[in-house]
């Protein structure tokens, strides 16, 4: 899942005239222990009458010291190489025991042999200040050096300097302001003076843009990019030299090459040497070209792959179409929010404090993007095994003809606003419903909670147990007494309206009329729901109605799906088809529409089933 990438690195100096050169030590060579694999490299210099030496320093890194015999007019250095940029993880690593609270003392053996990287400069005021603000609370040291590291890449503006050296801490402190190198320098010294070992590191960075942009925080490089860089390691026990890189306030990652890393600054220059008086012109070219990419998740494929597998797919359903073949495909994309990815209700629980709110938002996006004109319906989804309740299923419904079937979005009622509607809402709804439809609001009929099942309830619970404040063990259980003793036993809950279509056979008595409606009887006096937690229009008790045999059931069959349907009327015609006001009784209607109190919208309860 690799991306490589070539860097090639030139630093040329042209002079005035024919000059000597002392020998010239060149450090930029990927040092021993970078973790980013190196593929392949190369170092060519002119003039080419010259000789090289290859060494490593005392801190283990790469040198090559050229010698060239004979003036030049001259002196070019061009680095070419070759990087795996495989991720890996910067916080994969352990401590020693002794090591993993903050403050800690190296043991004696590994504080002399650390010796160079414990150097402390001068505590000048406002470094000191500094260095005493920082605290001293034992803490995990991996959190304090996040910690310290982001501090500063907060506190300290990064700024392109083209003067050579390093400012000191103190300046840096002055000025808020320095390069990669000043930052660097400064978290170097604010490690040792906090008594951890720190060296200087000098080296490449290499910046490739994202496949896929963040969803949170930045982005990243607009384009693949390289330069020259500084940065620090402070040495762990047990994990060695770790990378801070104070300028972006993150740890060394891959994209992270040193190629020099000393005690001193200086010690870490690319390039040193003497050279005669002379004027100098410099120039200085740095790039990164992609020699190859794996397939990998968020980029699969080439834009040629693309579109050949884009090619192959319109061919297929070229000849599916010619051959009548109609497919349908579902899809469960999972969704985790980015703010707490490891909460229970993105892994284990069915809902969740912001869950239903985040799927509101996602539904009215999508239809936004793909639905427009359509309409939204929150019903029940999958019921699972081993759960009390099913998932709810948000629906975006449109025609794919363009013609809209929702005129005005804005009466979508949004759940993360706080409504407070009553049952009278709720007749007041279904009352404006029958008679838009041309059917009598007589056949409005109330629902209640089952008294007796909450009474027989109420009656199994300890002697010493407030149904209001039950401690049953089932928080579920828990939570549907308090709503309904709450509620009060005598509460309506919602109303209901049955309603069917009107069939053919129904045409002649019904002058037209599309929809009819008829009254719904029970043995009791009341329409008693089914206990439980969903939306009263998945609790009417339908078995309870009259019976009525097989021959006589008003069975509804559904359209042949693949039968050829004529086109859907526009809108406005269905206007013109709808009927006027009056009334039908018809016993025995096939459906309901329900409207309830305590909901956000008319065909909603005060409870809820599972997540979106």
């Amino acid at each position: 899942m690799a991306t490589h990438v070539a860097l090639n690195h030139v630093t040329h100096y042209r002079y005035d005239r024919p000059v000597k050169l002392s020998p010239q030590v060149v450090r930029l060579r990927p040092a021993p222990h970078c973790r980013t694999p190196i593929l392949s490299y190369s170092l060519r210099i002119e003039p080419e009458q010259h000789f090289i030496n290859w060494q490593q320093d005392p801190f283990s890194n790469y040198l090559a010291r050229l010698v060239i015999p004979e003036p030049t007019r001259e002196f070019k250095i061009t680095v070419d190489l070759v990087v795996e940029m495989a991720v890996y993880n910067p916080f994969d690593f352990f401590l020693e025991p002794y090591a993993e609270a903050f403050p800690f003392s190296y043991d004696a053996g590994l504080a002399h042999e650390l010796a160079p990287y414990l150097v402390k400069g001068e505590a000048t005021p406002r470094f000191a200040a500094f260095v005493d603000s920082i605290p001293r609370a034992p803490q995990r040291t991996i959190d304090f050096l996040v910690g310290l590291n982001q501090r500063l890449q907060h506190d300290i503006r990064y700024l392109i300097r083209m003067e050579p050296g390093v400012q000191t801490p103190e300046q840096t402190l002055a000025s808020g302001a320095g390069s990669c190198r000043d930052s660097g320098w400064l978290l170097v010294q604010t490690l040792r003076h906090l008594g951890l070992a720190a060296r200087f590191v000098s080296g490449y960075l290499l910046q490739l843009t994202p496949d896929v942009k963040a969803l949170d925080g930045p982005s990243g490089a607009e384009a693949d990019f390289t330069d020259l860089h500084a940065w620090c390691e402070v040495y762990l026990p047990g994990a060695g030299w770790i990378g801070l890189d104070p300028t972006s306030g993150l740890l060394a990652g891959e994209g992270h090459i040193p190629v020099a890393c000393t005690p001193e600054p200086g010690s870490a220059a690319p390039v040193s040497g003497a050279v005669d008086e002379s004027e100098v012109e410099f120039h200085h070219e740095m790039s990164i070209t992609r020699v190859y990419e794996s397939p990998r998740v968020t980029k699969p494929y080439t834009e040629a792959q693309w579109q050949a597998v884009a090619g192959v797919g319109a061919e297929v359903d070229r000849r599916l179409e010619a051959q009548d073949v109609r497919l349908t495909m579902g899809g469960e994309p999972t969704f985790v929010a980015v703010r707490d990815r490891d909460g229970a209700e993105w892994n284990t629980d069915a809902l969740g404090p912001t869950k239903r709110g985040y799927a509101t938002e996602l539904v009215h996006k999508l239809r936004d993007r793909y639905g427009k004109g359509g309409f939204l319906h929150f019903g029940q989804g999958k019921w699972y095994p081993g759960e009390q309740l099913p998932r709810w299923a948000l629906s975006i419904c449109w025609r794919a003809d363009g013609q809209p079937c929702w005129q005005d979005p804005s009466l979508f009622a949004d759940e993360r606003e706080p409504g407070n509607y009553s049952d009278a809402d709720a007749r007041r709804f279904l009352d404006r419903l029958a008679g838009t439809l041309g059917l009598d609001s007589a056949f409005v009929q109330p629902g209640y909670e089952d008294a007796w099942y909450y009474l027989w309830r109420e009656r199994r619970l300890p002697v010493n147990v407030d149904p209001l404040e039950s401690r049953l063990d089932d928080e579920m259980e828990r939570m549907r007494l308090r709503r309904v003793f709450g509620a009060g036993l005598a509460q309506v809950t919602g109303y209901v309206l049955p309603l069917r279509r009107a069939g053919e056979e129904d045409a002649p008595a019904l002058h037209g009329q599309r929809w009819i409606s008829g009254p719904w009887f029970f043995r009791d006096d009341r329409m008693y729901l089914l206990p439980g937690d969903s939306p009263m229009g998945y609790r009417l008790p339908l078995d309870a109605l009259p019976w009525v045999s097989e021959a006589d059931y008003p069975w509804q069959f559904d359209q042949d799906p693949f039968a050829q349907r004529a086109p859907l009327p526009t809108g406005a015609q269905w206007r013109a088809q709808w009927p006027g006001p009056g009334s039908t009784g018809a016993e025995g209607a096939g459906g309901a529409v329900g409207g309830a109190a305590g909901g956000t919208t008319g065909g909603t309860t005060g409870g809820t089933t599972g997540g979106a």
